[in-house]
């Protein structure tokens, strides 16, 4: 800690990667942004996906049809991808307090960025069922097969390509929403270039945040494109 007050007290010291604030916490950032992005992602692919083939199915042409159950759905989905991610991070500090214990740092930020993208991921999960040819589903129900087979085994199945790029455009908005957590208290490289870039001008520390995001952007892309050409037969 003392080996940081030289470059706090003085905005001009350490400058230019030699900044002992990238040192001892640079790293540390880094992962508090990969564990907050990978639990979030982790928590509403398990949680979106059950409701993007609720969505499906209870359209009136679905496997489930209830007209009052999909457009009840429908609207909170369409609620919560309407509220912008910083308002919501606020609404909900007492919903955050409580499941977390405490609204600062990445383990409190899972919270918001899990409640903010299950909606989101909700709806590409939705259009990537749809995109499912429908033939293949009557030729499943033909065979005998069961409503919860032909989800699980026929659209999830002929739709894993988009769904794998749909996980990878979730992981890619969380990791921005990481960012915007982090500016508010949530951790991350995003209170890293908040505390130090902007508020005390060390400019070495705001550009080594945004390189850190965008090679995490880049990295998370390659997998998700890589995986999706793995799982695509067609």
């Amino acid at each position: 800690m003392n080996a940081i007050i030289p470059a706090l007290a003085d905005p001009n010291a350490g400058r230019w990667f030699s900044n002992p604030v990238i040192a001892q916490t640079y790293w540390e950032a880094v992962w508090e942004t990969l564990a907050m992005t990978g639990l979030s992602s982790l928590v509403t692919v398990l949680l979106g996906l059950p409701l993007g083939l609720l969505l499906v199915a209870t359209r009136r042409d679905g496997l489930l049809p209830n007209r009052s159950l999909h457009h009840t759905l429908a609207l909170i989905v369409n609620i919560g991808r309407s509220i912008p991610f910083i308002i919501l991070i606020i609404a909900i500090l007492p919903v955050t307090r409580f499941i977390a214990g405490s609204t600062l740092g990445w383990k409190a930020a899972v919270v918001p960025l899990t409640i903010g993208a299950i909606p989101f991921f909700a709806r590409l999960v939705e259009t990537a069922i749809l995109g499912v040819d429908a033939g293949k589903i009557e030729a499943a129900h033909m065979m005998g097969a069961r409503r919860w087979q032909i989800m699980a085994g026929v659209q999830v199945r002929e739709a894993m390509p988009a769904l794998i790029q749909s996980i990878t455009v979730l992981v890619i908005t969380l990791v921005g929403y990481s960012a915007m957590a982090g500016a508010i208290g949530g951790g991350g490289l995003g209170q890293l270039a908040m505390n130090y870039g902007y508020q005390r001008y060390q400019d070495d520390v705001m550009i080594l945040a945004v390189v850190g995001i965008l090679l995490i952007v880049q990295l998370i892309q390659v997998i998700g494109d890589m995986c999706s050409r793995l799982v695509d037969h067609r």
